[in-house]
């Protein structure tokens, strides 16, 4: 059974410039506006708006250091709540009858930003929508945790299929390395427009970098520089979309050394240069 010493919780707040560390329960982050960090004991990461961070019970960081206020909403589930919801995934109703409060063995979820599913996007969106007519420990407020405790859960499922892919005899073995390949792929998504070096990823995720990088590309499909292009060019998108950055701002915003590596890049990739691709956005506003 679940610990009554411990409850589920709503943080839902604004704010450009926040910090706090500390002990935390089970918890998801999602926020909007903006971007957040964080650091725990196992990594960095950066969590905006499409996706959330799923940390588990222990100490972590966050910052956030924006121009404008970015919002909030993160969810806090008591001890047990996650055991419970999985055990009646999981479980036939049989076993479920026999003994519904026999206590399961406790998840360690993969400590990762996630993608928002359409459905769990759906859900906070809901949640954040009732949450001042809901009562807290309500049926209606309780109700709202289950549900999205059921699409985190479910993700979580998704994710043990990725680690039977990877290549290793023991499954904890696996479970291990996907953890670490999680660990370069959040590193990267917090510091993109940063010039890290291959060498840095492997040592955050204490993997040699040619292991990182034939695991990375089994895991996601492309090369951690492919992926940091990736994240460079939507990104630029944003900033040339909007008219008061300049090209100098833009490629110093994204960690390049000087706007002909930036304009050559954008350019290899999106088959335009940078000012060629601000100038379309901009005579499409006008249409």
């Amino acid at each position: 059974m679940t610990n009554s010493n411990s409850t589920n919780r709503v943080l839902h707040a604004s704010s450009n410039q926040f910090y706090w560390e500390g002990q935390g329960q089970l918890s998801l982050k999602s926020f909007r506006n903006g971007k957040a960090h964080y650091k725990t004991n196992k990594g960095f990461f950066a969590v905006e708006e499409g996706s959330y961070l799923l940390l588990n019970q222990g100490t972590y960081t966050i910052s956030i250091d924006e121009q404008v206020e970015i919002e909030s909403f993160c969810l806090f589930f008591k001890d047990g709540f996650a055991e419970e919801i999985y055990s009646t995934m999981i479980k036939s109703t049989d076993k479920l009858l026999s003994d519904p409060y026999k206590e399961t063995d406790a998840i360690q979820f993969f400590e990762k930003t996630y993608s928002t599913s359409p459905m769990l996007a759906s859900q906070l969106t809901t949640f954040k929508e009732k949450l001042t007519d809901l009562e807290k420990g309500s049926i209606g407020y309780e109700e709202q945790f289950h549900q999205i405790m059921q699409s985190i859960v479910s993700s979580h499922v998704e994710t043990l299929k990725e680690v039977d892919t990877l290549s290793s005899i023991r499954y904890s073995t696996r479970e291990e390395l996907y953890r670490r390949v999680s660990i370069a792929h959040d590193y990267i998504r917090a510091f993109y427009d940063k010039p890290i070096q291959l060498n840095k990823i492997a040592q955050v995720a204490c993997l040699s970098p040619n292991h990182l990088l034939r695991s990375y590309q089994q895991i996601y499909g492309m090369t951690p520089h492919q992926h940091i292009s990736q994240y460079r060019l939507y990104r630029a998108k944003q900033l040339l979309a909007q008219l008061d950055f300049s090209m100098t701002d833009i490629t110093f915003e994204l960690g390049f050394h000087n706007p002909a590596s930036f304009s050559k890049m954008f350019k290899q990739h999106v088959g335009i240069s940078p000012l060629g691709f601000r100038k379309k956005v901009i005579l499409d506003k006008k249409r």
